[in-house]
């Protein structure tokens, strides 16, 4: 009966010290030492929020960088991968097809020089990021839509580059609601141009 006791005892203490008391404190420390990311990382204009700059949005008119496809529907609440097979003929199918949208979308582009990440989704679904190859690959198109030289672009591209972490680790990234948000700044697209 004695070790019963202890045993609820024991669970009680450790379920108010590491269910409530070291996740509150862990929150409280993360607001205070990095606010913008405890709240989400949410990028504002004016009164309005315009996303997060960890989860990834759609776009799909020519004059913005089009994101990394979703398994996820760009749905935050829906995140995760297809986790289809490289056999799966789902996933040849879908692979095809964005393909197919990818060079469509931008004229003079073969197959090969289509990155891996413009038609394939990323394991959470919801990737901010496209490969500076893949930013680089849409250049064209935008500078085009936008009547604005592709050096403009490409600097704008290099701007929102995120390199290597410490120089070694991970891939380089551009994220995509940022570089095509820091576009409306620099040069508005028209009307037809967001379609």
């Amino acid at each position: 009966m004695r070790t019963l006791v202890v045993a609820i005892k024991m669970t009680i203490v450790l379920t108010v010290l590491l269910g409530l008391a070291y996740p509150l404190a862990m929150c409280a420390i993360a607001r205070l030492l990095f606010p913008h990311q405890a709240q989400g990382s949410l990028i504002v204009r004016g009164a309005d929020v315009i996303g997060s700059a960890l989860i990834g949005q759609k776009f799909s008119a020519p004059g913005y960088f089009h994101s990394r496809p979703s398994a996820a529907g760009y749905d935050a609440r829906a995140s995760s991968g297809s986790n289809l097979g490289p056999t799966n003929r789902a996933l040849i199918d879908a692979v095809k097809s964005r393909l197919k949208d990818v060079l469509e979308a931008n004229p003079g582009t073969t197959p090969a020089q289509v990155p891996i990440d413009l038609v394939t989704a990323s394991g959470s679904g919801l990737d901010p990021e496209i490969s500076p190859a893949a930013a680089e690959l849409q250049v064209p198109r935008v500078a085009r839509a936008r009547a604005i030289s592709e050096r403009q672009v490409r600097k704008l591209v290099e701007q929102f580059t995120r390199g290597r972490w410490l120089g070694i680790l991970g891939e380089p990234g551009v994220n995509v609601l940022k570089l095509n948000l820091a576009l409306d700044q620099a040069a508005p697209v028209s009307r037809q141009a967001r379609r």
